[in-house]
């Protein structure tokens, strides 16, 4: 039983082969993440990554794609599921969990340089 929930369907492997051709030539075939180069012989292994996990949302502008590799994908993938289960959490886009640094080696620069003349 084919179903477009899981991607089985031959109307959702059309729909994937669009954006795919176009993802593949509007950018570069390097991953976005470990930025391994990819050439025509193993461009299978170069996958389109919706950024916002929805596999409906296609403009033709593509920026809601990137290109990534197959252990890239899979990884960004794990880290959602990972977070769904409780096992780990991700900071989402927009979401800020950390501090800003606070430190400036170079505050006192002006002074450092000064006392180097002497």
């Amino acid at each position: 039983m084919s179903s477009d929930f899981y991607g089985t369907s031959a109307a959702y492997a059309r729909k994937e082969a669009g954006y795919r051709e176009k993802a593949l030539k509007i950018y570069p075939w390097v991953c976005g993440r470990c930025s391994r180069e990819f050439v025509y012989s193993n461009l299978r292994e170069l996958t389109v990554h919706h950024v916002d996990h929805d596999h409906t949302n296609n403009p033709e502008d593509g920026s809601n794609w990137e290109l990534l590799c197959l252990f890239c994908h899979d990884h960004e993938h794990e880290k959602y599921t990972d977070a769904d289960s409780g096992q780990s959490s991700v900071i989402r886009a927009g979401e800020n969990e950390h501090e800003a640094a606070t430190f400036n080696p170079f505050a006192d620069l002006k002074a450092m340089m000064e006392k180097g003349k002497k």
